[in-house]
């Protein structure tokens, strides 16, 4: 659909993180807020949850990508690029949709914090119970 000149354009969202893709044919160079991944995402752990989708399709060194991340923490930034990765190859290949889908990374997780309850030390948790 798209040529390999084009520059593909995505959203990917984890908790309350939320990060835009820029995705580029080149040599597999990551930004994450004008900086180097590894830089951003200090543990191997997040560095390699934010770029399975690559390594899953196999084209960790055709693609630049340009990220622009906000809120949430670190490990919810990792998960909205993870998102914003895996939208943006399926725009960019729509052959590769069924492996990411099976794999889960197409699908938006969720989860979010839930609030604060009045009443209540926290979301769910309640005060001690006193009987006398």
């Amino acid at each position: 659909m798209t040529e390999a000149t084009e520059k593909v354009q995505a959203i990917g969202r984890r908790k309350c993180a939320s990060c835009r893709i820029t995705l580029v044919p080149g040599t597999g160079k990551i930004t994450v807020n004008k900086v180097d991944y590894k830089k951003y995402f200090p543990t191997a752990t997040q560095q390699s949850y934010a770029t399975q989708p690559l390594v899953l399709t196999g084209t960790t060194a055709e693609y630049d990508i340009t990220a622009n991340i906000t809120g949430g923490g670190v490990q919810g930034q990792a998960g909205a690029l993870r998102h914003g990765i895996a939208r943006a190859l399926q725009i960019a290949k729509p052959d590769l949709h069924t492996t990411l889908k099976a794999a889960g990374m197409v699908t938006r997780d969720p989860r979010e914090k839930e609030r604060k309850k009045p009443g209540r030390p926290g979301a769910r948790k309640r005060f001690q119970f006193s009987k006398r």
